[in-house]
């Protein structure tokens, strides 16, 4: 009985040592000389000030910037601290009357009232998704173009530059990062930003 009870507690403590101080030292230790940017949050950088995580979506506002998807993480948009879905089912009229309310804002000034695209009205399983798809940068290119007084197809081609393709060629859906955009948005612009700056 005592042998049971010595051996139990000594494989605790031994596990407890191995799993709860040596694994998680040797862990962080690899990945910071093997991946210092992932390890630290993939934030971007700009004059060594962090602007912002490529992981994290950020809710941006101004009709000067590309918008990406909806967030419905509380109590604050794209709060990775509390990262959920909605779960409202398509036949929720809350989801309709969310999709309806950003469709009005994003046709606001639009004389071609095209077709919307949907991960522009609808938000991602996590609340947190960083990426739209091209076609939902190319959407926003009026308004952007008509508030930055910018000839649209500079900005054309800049989404053009951005798009990351499908993972391994062969995993999901071509992608923007809108942060990542939005950066390089702000330097194709002669004038300065007249609105907004990109930050966390």
């Amino acid at each position: 009985m005592f042998t049971q009870i010595r051996n139990s507690v000594a494989l605790l403590f031994g596990m407890t040592i191995l799993t709860g101080l040596v694994y998680p030292v040797i862990v962080t230790v690899i990945s910071q000389w093997m991946f210092p940017f992932q390890s630290n949050g993939s934030l971007l950088m700009i004059q060594g000030q962090p602007v912002g995580s490529e992981l994290i979506g950020q809710p941006f506002q101004s009709p000067g910037y590309f918008w990406g998807r909806l967030s419905s993480t509380a109590p604050s948009p794209y709060n990775a601290g509390s990262s959920s879905g909605s779960n409202l089912g398509p036949l929720n009229p809350l989801l309709m009357e969310n999709a309806q309310k950003r469709i009005d804002q994003l046709n606001v000034g639009h004389q071609d009232r095209k077709t919307v695209p949907v991960d522009l009205v609808t938000a991602s399983a996590s609340g947190l998704d960083p990426h739209i798809s091209p076609a939902a940068a190319m959407y926003q290119i009026a308004r952007i173009a008509e508030h930055r007084r910018i000839n649209p197809e500079r900005i054309e081609e800049l989404i053009e530059t951005e798009i990351e393709p499908r993972q391994l060629g062969f995993l999901g859906e071509p992608r923007i990062n809108v942060l990542k955009l939005n950066l390089a948005l702000d330097q194709l612009q002669l004038v300065p930003p007249i609105s907004e700056v990109p930050r966390p």
